[in-house]
């Protein structure tokens, strides 16, 4: 390569796998809506992690991490737990009985508060500490999230609300402990390990629900299967192959900034899979948010400790992983 040829950038690629992770993860509640309108929300929360740990098992023996050479190690164990314990478990959990009592379009609009979350738990145990302007531009989106709920007359706290709200602080705690770890295990390895340190305890638990709903379970729809296809395989695998990946790339805190996008693109799959209307209004919050989130990709992160030498980011393409 020449000496004139330009230099690559990270932080660049890192938002361009951040938004196909994000991108996947908006279609989530609705799909999620799809399948607990006919299956028990728990079971649906917890059924889709064991259906994602199976290909998760299959690329860890592929690519040779189930040796013991390449297995976690020591402390990562404990932070796989809380992983887990955030995007396996909590955020799953807590969406599925939520879409029981409220549409996807209100808990989106909730679920938009996850970038400001995620950047409060990055600074508070992580590495990053971003600057006065990444939090200026933070709340600002978060604001206009806020505005557009209480626009739609979402304001008012309802009972699903409460289980959206635990599922942001979870959920922002599984990304931003899942976001520091795939700097030292890969994205690939770290969504994959989180779902396998949860099968001893998942396992027994939707064996149990299972038997407990079989005539439900074999009464469910294509439709409600098709959901819970989509959740299990994208959303709780696929999904954060690129969302971690591109959190490795370009920072937890910066990258995370992508998740403003999200209510936004699962109202537009909403106007597309269940003809929901799309005025000129949540157009215009989408651009505005879409303003917020440039200018929150400028604005300066630094970090307190380099990233190690021998960190892994895998570079993930569509319909291929390395």
């Amino acid at each position: 390569m020449s000496a004139s040829s330009p230099p690559s950038h990270p932080a660049s690629g890192g938002m361009l796998l951040g938004f196909i992770g994000v991108a996947i993860f908006s279609q989530t509640l609705p799909f999620t809506r799809m399948a607990v309108a006919e299956l028990d929300p728990i079971f649906v929360a917890l059924a889709r992690a064991i259906l994602a740990a199976l290909p998760a098992l299959a690329l860890l023996a592929v690519r040779g991490a189930l040796s013991a050479a390449r297995r976690p190690r020591g402390g990562q164990w404990p932070r796989l737990a809380v992983t887990a314990l955030g995007v396996v478990v909590g955020f799953p959990l807590f969406s599925s009985l939520a879409m029981r009592e409220v549409p996807a379009s209100h808990g989106a609009i909730v679920i938009g508060l996850l970038p400001l979350a995620t950047a409060v738990f990055a600074a508070w145990f992580g590495r990053e500490r971003p600057s006065a302007g990444f939090w200026l531009s933070a709340v600002a989106g978060s604001a206009l999230v806020v505005g557009f709920a209480v626009w739609q007359g979402a304001g008012g706290l309802q009972h699903a609300d409460w289980y959206l709200f635990a599922a942001v602080v979870l959920g922002a705690l599984g990304y931003a402990e899942g976001g520091k770890l795939s700097r030292e295990l890969g994205g690939l390895e770290t969504i994959s390990w989180a779902l396998v340190v949860s099968l001893p305890v998942l396992v027994p638990l939707v064996a149990w629900l299972a038997l407990r709903d079989l005539a439900q379970i074999a009464a469910a729809s294509p439709r409600a299967w098709g959901g819970m296809a989509y959740v299990s395989v994208f959303s709780m695998f696929v999904g954060f192959l690129f969302w971690y990946a591109g959190l490795a790339k370009g920072g937890v805190a910066r990258v995370g900034q992508i998740q403003l996008l999200q209510p936004f693109l699962t109202l537009a799959g909403g106007a597309l899979m269940l003809a929901e209307p799309l005025d000129a209004p949540t157009i215009a919050f989408a651009v505005a948010v879409i303003a917020v989130v440039a200018l929150g990709r400028r604005a300066a992160v630094r970090q307190t400790a380099p990233v190690p030498a021998a960190a892994k980011t895998p570079t993930i393409l569509p319909g291929r992983i390395h």
